[in-house]
């Protein structure tokens, strides 16, 4: 059994980003692991530094305290020994609020100079996308996205790390509703697979 920490940022509770994440928690369950989540958009997740985070960062100052939601973030990671990142690809990266995640949670003294975090035994990064895997690779998007997150933000953080795009949804946009459904069933089967 393993514990699975969810970071998962999308704001509508109908997106297909929400089934996604919905179907890789009912995979979770299905192989008796544990879980938390952190909804950021549920939680009002404030994703911008203040002034004293700003300064705390800048000034590489780790003995200065972290705001009680940042905390608490710590305290997920470190019981979990996978995180799974869950979001929509919006303008070739991540909702703005999870980036500032990562901004604010990634602090110094914790995830950096020095890091004292657990490393995780694996990070997952999945994600929903408008364009197909072929279309992103083929702009060069695919290769930016999953470099910025496997390496500038998980990078030494977790012993393995995993970036997985569930592409092509702007079908569902289409008259070829048939399609949508075949595309929808296999996304969602891959991300309940993927939480075995």
């Amino acid at each position: 059994m393993t514990n699975v920490h969810v970071v998962y940022a999308h704001p509508s509770a109908h997106s297909f980003t929400r089934e996604v994440r919905d179907a890789f928690l009912g995979g979770l369950a299905d192989t008796g692991h544990t879980w938390t989540v952190s909804d950021l958009y549920a939680m009002a997740f404030r994703p911008e530094l203040t002034l004293d985070e700003y300064e705390r960062e800048g000034g590489r100052d780790a003995t200065a305290p972290v705001g009680d939601d940042v905390a608490a973030e710590h305290a997920k990671l470190d019981a979990a020994e996978v995180w799974a990142f869950v979001y929509p690809v919006w303008w070739a990266d991540c909702p703005a609020l999870l980036k500032g995640w990562f901004d604010r949670v990634w602090t110094v003294g914790y995830a950096y100079k020095p890091a004292r975090l657990r490393p995780a035994r694996k990070a997952l990064m999945l994600c929903t996308a408008g364009y197909t895997v072929a279309e992103l690779e083929s702009s060069g998007c695919y290769q930016a996205m999953r470099t910025t997150m496997l390496t500038d933000r998980i990078g030494e953080r977790a012993r393995s790390s995993e970036f997985v795009v569930l592409g092509g949804t702007t079908v569902r946009d289409s008259d070829d509703q048939e399609s949508w459904a075949a595309l929808r069933a296999t996304h969602l089967r891959r991300a309940a697979d993927l939480a075995r």
